[in-house]
């Protein structure tokens, strides 16, 4: 064949060429091996590219079942108060004289803390007085009636039995016995006047007594709301003067439990506290009372929870905020498995890479999706579990669950043990 110049020409002719050699049953053969080992190849590489996708699966982060001691707790947060908090107030109206006592003193029992202007009282137990005196001697009075009007009788008896029964008349023994007994209820009422006196006197002298306001125990003021000079109306209800606490050496510590925790909340119990005015110091408190009447604040209920706190160093004051850890249960050698181990489910994706080992056919026909599995979360309606690595390849153990503090949980049953490895969260594919 003769070559040209020209280079299109010179392609055209070589394709030409081939084409010609080609039309022979030799080529045909070459061409079918050829179309068979790209198959083969083909095949290969997508056998290869599964099983590399098979090799790449997740990896997980295990942790060991453990032996230990487990501590439940409770987190409740109040404020400190006095074992015995009294209001010490004014039953009468009147106006401040005196106030002998300020925030802080200590005072005894009996021990004068304010006086009123008692003026108008002494006014009024004085008139009392002498009222009952005048009364006392209306029933003088009231006796020497009696005394005549008894004689006058007893005179015409004896008249009237001398005479045989002609003098004095009937009518004259009549208004006699009649006259006697006048005498006598009036000496009645003028002792009831008496009684009544008196007891007015004694109602004022009770009055003149309150007017000075004494402390009722033994304690320290806290409060104290009230001045010389200030007028004090006790019209409706008893006005408030002072507040004490009878003893700061013990205080309580009263705090709202949740309602989703109070089911574990028992007497007896023992709790740590901490307030915000000693920082990193942590108190010791026991419960004395779980109330049964529920309070409600914010749409949330909760239960009124009294602890009781030794003060002997008076380090905490009524009023503070407390946040108290009460220890509801304490189990020594149980059987621990982190939270998370019982939360873990698979990962859907596994379900499908199992395809894989149907072959290439296979993987290339489509399957119903399988649906996802359950996490084993205690509590979810489902028997919990938890999922340890066999092969490489995750597997669920069932297990009995007890009490969990949210960290972990203590297991009452099943194949696990102590040192067992189990998966807590998936960490991704590996390339």
């Amino acid at each position: 064949m003769n070559k040209t110049d020209n280079p299109q020409e010179n392609q055209d002719a070589a394709l030409k060429q081939i084409l010609a050699a080609g039309s022979g049953p030799r080529f045909k053969v070459r061409w079918l091996w050829l179309a068979a080992a790209l198959l083969v190849v083909a095949a290969a590489g997508f056998f290869f590219y599964r099983s590399g996708e098979k090799k790449a699966g997740p990896s997980f982060k295990t942790e060991p079942v453990s032996v230990g001691s487990l501590v439940v707790k409770v987190s409740a947060t109040g404020n400190l108060q006095p074992t015995n908090q009294v209001e010490v107030g004014s039953e009468l109206s009147g106006i401040i004289e005196q106030v002998l006592v300020d925030v802080n003193d200590q005072v005894t029992r009996g021990q004068v803390l304010a006086r009123l202007d008692i003026s108008k009282l002494q006014d009024a137990v004085a008139k009392s007085r002498a009222n009952l005196i005048a009364t006392e001697a209306k029933v003088l009075e009231a006796r020497a009636t009696v005394a005549e009007a008894r004689s006058t009788l007893n005179r015409f008896r004896e008249v009237a039995k001398l005479s045989g029964g002609k003098v004095p008349s009937k009518n004259e023994m009549d208004i006699a016995e009649a006259t006697l007994k006048r005498a006598e209820a009036g000496e009645a009422s003028a002792r009831a006047s008496v009684t009544q006196a008196r007891a007015n006197l004694q109602s004022d002298e009770t009055d003149l007594g309150k007017a000075t306001i004494r402390s009722p125990i033994d304690g320290v003021v806290l409060s104290r709301e009230v001045d010389p000079g200030q007028t004090v109306a006790a019209s409706f209800q008893a006005p408030v003067l002072f507040l004490l606490a009878e003893d700061l050496g013990k205080m309580e510590l009263q705090v709202d439990v949740d309602e989703a925790d109070v089911g574990q909340v028992k007497e007896g119990q023992t709790a740590i506290f901490t307030v915000d005015a000693w920082p990193g110091r942590q108190f010791s408190a026991v419960i004395t009372r779980v109330s049964y009447g529920s309070q409600e604040k914010d749409g949330v209920i909760s239960y009124l929870t009294i602890l009781t706190v030794d003060n002997e160093d008076l380090s905490l004051r009524p009023g503070m905020t407390g946040t108290a850890e009460i220890t509801t249960l304490t189990r020594e050698n149980a059987l621990l498995v982190p939270n998370a181990a019982l939360r873990f489910s698979p990962p859907e994706a596994q379900a499908a890479q199992k395809t894989s080992s149907r072959g290439v056919m296979g993987a290339l026909i489509p399957r119903r999706p399988q649906q996802p599995r359950k996490a084993s979360t205690p509590g979810a309606g489902v028997m919990p579990r938890v999922w340890v690595l066999r092969n490489g390849q995750p597997v669920a153990v069932d297990v009995n669950t007890g009490a969990t503090n949210g960290r972990v949980t203590e297991i009452t049953g099943g194949a696990v043990e102590a040192g067992m490895e189990v998966i807590t969260e998936t960490l991704g594919g590996s390339s």
